[in-house]
């Protein structure tokens, strides 16, 4: 139910239920978590892309699978819902959303580092019209990503946002026309996977970080980053290659 393709130095992960708007069941959440572990696991794959097949990113959790009594599968021990929400992760990941992200959809999309959109997606959180409570990190991680009052918009009317307001919001990092997104994501990672990828994942970290820790904290977490960097072979690789006019040959290591 998750396809993984590797393009260079990234990986595609493709949720492949189109027939059921690419609805999270235990399958798909049990593909992701395999997925997602292969992509950490593999040492020449230094960015991943989430997406999904067909006309929608995903429509969230699969009712029928609930219905079924089958919720309990569409959550995995170390993912959470999806096999993604809750996942720790130490490599950068980008949605490529060309399609509508609702519910568990857009918490998919939230999960990830950056999100490039087509103009035929959108963005939102509609369980309040069924009595539900988004429980897969989109209440808290859409403020974060969006001015409260627009968060709150979206989480209290269930209503969904277009692309287009969502980017100009900053939620969607590129607009692109649809049918354009995963080439978009893959241009992003490669711009990414043109850096030390060492530095690169303990960017990420403290970026994170910031969004709840304190600045003594957050200054101690630099210092340590810094301090892992430096003991890398890519740290004297950077340098070299400015000074030699070329581009570094990054090791990860």
């Amino acid at each position: 139910m998750v396809e993984y393709e590797q393009r260079g130095r990234v990986a595609v992960l493709t949720i492949n239920r189109p027939e059921a708007r690419n609805a999270v069941n235990g399958e798909v959440a049990s593909g992701m978590e395999a997925a997602l572990d292969r992509l950490e696991s593999e040492d020449d794959v230094w960015v991943g892309i989430v997406t999904g097949a067909g006309p929608v990113f995903s429509a969230g959790a699969d009712l029928k699978a609930i219905a079924s009594g089958q919720a309990a599968a569409l959550n995995t021990e170390r993912g959470g819902f999806a096999g993604i929400a809750r996942r720790s992760r130490t490599k950068p990941v980008i949605a490529a959303v060309d399609g509508p992200a609702l519910a568990g959809g857009c918490e998919i999309a939230l999960s990830c580092d950056m999100i490039v959109a087509s103009t035929s997606a959108a963005f939102g959180l509609p369980e309040v019209k069924r009595s539900l409570v988004a429980a897969a990190g989109g209440l808290f991680r859409l403020p974060r990503a969006l001015p409260t009052n627009i968060a709150m918009e979206l989480a209290l009317t269930g209503d969904p946002i277009p692309a287009e307001r969502a980017h100009s919001l900053g939620l969607v990092n590129e607009l692109v026309e649809p049918g354009k997104a995963v080439e978009a994501a893959v241009a992003l990672a490669e711009r990414i996977c043109a850096n030390a990828p060492v530095a690169v994942r303990e960017s990420r970290k403290i970026v994170l970080a910031a969004l709840t820790s304190d600045d003594d904290a957050l200054w101690r977490m630099t210092g340590e980053a810094f301090g892992r960097v430096v003991q890398t072979e890519d740290f004297s690789e950077g340098p070299k290659a400015f000074i030699e006019k070329r581009p570094p040959e990054w090791k990860g290591r």
